[in-house]
C-alpha cells in the first residue's frame, strides 16, 4: 500500500517545466535564449535601437577623435552636410526617383515572367526538365558580365539599365519559386485527387495557396538583390541615378557624397523590404500564427 501511495503521489505531481525552480526573471531571460524562442516586442525593438546607437557611437569615436583621415571616413556631421547639399544644390531627389524607377521596373518584369514560369517548373517535371538546365547555367553568370553585350545590343539608355536588374534577379527568382512550389506536401495533392479535383484545380486550390507565403518571401528576398544590382546598372554610361552620383563623387574624392549615396540606397531597400514584409504578414496571417 505504501508503494502504491508513493506511485500515486509521483503521478499526481505536475510535469516539471524547464527552469521552474529558478526565479521568474532568470527563467524568462534564459527562455529568450532558447532556439527560435519568441521575445517581447519591446525588447526586440530596444535591442535593435541599441545596435544602431552602438554603430554610430563607434563611428563617431573613430572620426571625431581623428583616428581616421576624413578623406577615407568623414564624420557623421560631414555626411549630413553632404546630404543636405545634395538635396538643395544638386537635385538629388530626381536621382532617387530615377533609381527607384529602374529597380522597380526591372524587378516587376522579372516577377511577372519568372513567377508563373517558376510555378510551372515546380508543378510539372516536364517543364522543369526543359528550362532548369538553361536557367541554372545562366544563374551563375554575373549580370555585370553582360553589360558589354547589353550596350552593344540595346545601347546605354534606360532599357539597358532595366535589363541588368532583370537579368540579375530573374533566373534566381525562377529557381527559388520552383523549389518552393515543389516542396508542397504530397499528402495535400493526394487528398485533392481523392476528392475528384482535376490537375489544374490542384494547382489553383492546393499548390498555389500552400506555396504562396513562401513565394512572397522569395520575392521579398529577390527585391533586395535588385537594389544591389542598381549600382552595377548605373555605374556604366549613366548621367543620372544614385549610382552615377557615387561614381562622380569618387572621381572628385568626395567621400561624404559616396557614403550618403550608399546609405540612401540602403534606406530605400529597407523601406521596400518593410513594406513587403508587412503586406505579406497581413495577407497570410495564418502562416505566421496570427
Amino acid at each position: 500500500m505504501e508503494k502504491v501511495a508513493k506511485s500515486e503521489e509521483i503521478v499526481s505531481q505536475p510535469p516539471i517545466i524547464p527552469y521552474q525552480s529558478e526565479r521568474n526573471g532568470s527563467r524568462k531571460s534564459r527562455k529568450w535564449l532558447l532556439p527560435q524562442a519568441e521575445i517581447p516586442r519591446k525588447l526586440y525593438v530596444g535591442i535593435s535601437v541599441v545596435s544602431i546607437v552602438l554603430l554610430f557611437a563607434i563611428w563617431s569615436l573613430i572620426t571625431y577623435s581623428g583616428m581616421v583621415d576624413p578623406l577615407f571616413l568623414p564624420t557623421p556631421t560631414k555626411i549630413i552636410k553632404s546630404g543636405a547639399a545634395l538635396f538643395m544644390e544638386q537635385g538629388f531627389i530626381s536621382d532617387i526617383w530615377i533609381t527607384i524607377y529602374r529597380v522597380l521596373a526591372g524587378f516587376l518584369i522579372a516577377v511577372l515572367i519568372g513567377l508563373p514560369l517558376g510555378v510551372f517548373m515546380g508543378t510539372f517535371k516536364v517543364v522543369e526538365a526543359f528550362f532548369e538546365p538553361i536557367i541554372s547555367a545562366i544563374r551563375y553568370m554575373p549580370a555585370s558580365a553582360f553589360i558589354p553585350l547589353f550596350i552593344l545590343w540595346i545601347g546605354v539608355g534606360e532599357l539597358e539599365k532595366i535589363t541588368i536588374i532583370f537579368v540579375g534577379t530573374f533566373f534566381s527568382l525562377v529557381l527559388m519559386v520552383s523549389v518552393e512550389v515543389g516542396n508542397v506536401r504530397r499528402e495535400l495533392l493526394e487528398a485533392a485527387y481523392t476528392l475528384g479535383r482535376s490537375k489544374f484545380d490542384v494547382v489553383r486550390s492546393v499548390i498555389l495557396p500552400a506555396s504562396m507565403p513562401g513565394i512572397m518571401e522569395t520575392i521579398r528576398l529577390i527585391l533586395g538583390w535588385a537594389w544591389s544590382y542598381i549600382i552595377v546598372a548605373e555605374l556604366v554610361a549613366s548621367a543620372s541615378g544614385i549610382g552615377s552620383l557615387i561614381l562622380e563623387s569618387q572621381r572628385m574624392l568626395n567621400t561624404g557624397n559616396i557614403i550618403f549615396g550608399i546609405v540612401t540606397i540602403g534606406v530605400l531597400g529597407l523601406l521596400s523590404d518593410l513594406i513587403l514584409k508587412i503586406g505579406i504578414r497581413k495577407a497570410f496571417p495564418w502562416h505566421y500564427g496570427r
